[in-house]
């Protein structure tokens, strides 16, 4: 009690010299007379460690000093899953290759199709307004053409409008359908109004699931119109995509550069991304590429490529055929089911830079790299 008093007690220890134990003195205050602060251990060595030359303990030798690392078993544990052919997990700081690098996973479906579009011509941010083709200009053009691309109404619907007389050309009642009229020089006038040629737009849509590819459909709840509610000008689609199937689609009033990229005599061709519900067999992917015998005639596909060597269900098919759900048909024929198709490629044009349900206009030179018909 003496002892405590005074700030000092006893305590056990090993001398290493002789390995005998005895009492030794140490203050338990932080006030010395001398103004010397005593050792840490008395009669040990300073930084020996507490329990050196204890019977039954083996004093260790293999630490290394601080800041470096330890070439030990527990020491190979730590940062080289790489070494075992292990990953870090996701969000983890450290990866196999080392320390600081976070952890990333590889799509490999996307770098295979990445590739696939690479050894294709794409009209997408490719050229500037300056680049430019000879196009040739239609100066004559039938006078229901002439009154649907000045925006008026249908071609059909015009067809009703010369038989009403309510058109004019060069201040005489036209009636007479297959009428032809030159639309540089001649006065069409509607109801007394005079008419000009529209204005031509192209756009560029990445289509989202869920909508119809139609104009006008009174009995769909949503179609890809509805997505176009910022465009003035009256357009229509370029094709047909499925309900389901998403994707690269093309609007315009130009009817021409419309029946060349849609006709089957252009051969236009056309890539999707496909995911089905099983593997597609080694067998079944060289059936495609021979050519199925469908409902409407044997259809092939032009290419047909794995695009993850690590899941064979997902595929790159590219394929010309206009035929109505041509690619679902040649996987349903085989008994797949298909799960995602989705278009990354159309004549020429991708979804570059277009997020899903996003639009954009065509720039004057990619409408003139598509009028020169060089993308197939």
């Amino acid at each position: 009690m003496e002892d405590n008093k005074r700030g000092t007690r006893k305590r056990i220890t090993r001398r290493p010299e002789t390995g005998h134990a005895e009492k030794v003195d140490y203050s338990t205050s932080r006030s010395f007379d001398s103004g010397d602060r005593p050792a840490r251990r008395s009669g040990a060595p300073q930084g020996e460690r507490r329990g050196a030359g204890r019977p039954g303990r083996t004093e260790r030798t293999d630490r290394a000093p601080y800041g470096e690392r330890r070439d030990s078993r527990a020491g190979e544990r730590r940062g080289t899953s790489s070494a075992r052919g292990g990953y870090s997990k996701p969000g983890s700081s450290r990866s196999g290759s080392g320390y600081g690098k976070p952890y990333k996973k590889r799509d490999g479906a996307k770098q295979g199709m990445d590739a696939m579009l690479s050894r294709k011509p794409q009209v997408n941010g490719h050229y500037s307004d300056n680049d430019s083709a000879p196009t040739e200009i239609k100066e004559v053009v039938r006078l229901n053409k002439f009154i649907a691309n000045s925006g008026v109404c249908s071609r059909r619907e015009a067809d009703t409008m010369i038989q009403s007389g309510v058109v004019t050309v060069n201040g005489v009642v036209v009636t007479e359908l297959g009428t032809k009229v030159n639309v540089l020089t001649d006065d069409v006038r509607f109801n007394g109004q005079r008419l000009k040629g529209e204005e031509k737009v192209y756009i560029v849509m990445n289509k989202p699931k869920g909508y119809v590819t139609t104009a006008s459909d009174p009995h769909a709840e949503k179609t890809v119109m509805d997505l176009l509610k910022g465009c003035p000008t009256r357009v229509f689609p370029v094709g047909r995509l499925d309900k389901n199937t998403t994707g690269v689609l093309m609007f315009t009033n130009d009817g021409e550069m419309a029946e060349q990229l849609t006709h089957p005599s252009y051969n236009k061709k056309k890539i999707y991304q496909v995911v089905l519900d099983s593997p597609l067999k080694e067998e079944d992917r060289e059936k495609i590429l021979a050519g199925i015998e469908l409902s409407d005639g044997v259809t092939k596909a032009d290419e047909l490529e794995y695009i993850d060597q690590h899941d064979h269900r997902q595929l790159g098919i590219e394929i010309h055929s206009g035929k109505n759900r041509i690619v679902r048909r040649l996987f349903e024929a085989l008994g797949y089911e298909v799960r995602a198709l989705d278009r990354v490629y159309f004549a020429g044009l991708t979804k570059k830079g277009l997020k899903k349900s996003d639009w954009r206009y065509l720039t004057e030179g990619e409408v003139n790299i598509l009028k020169m018909g060089a993308y197939v």
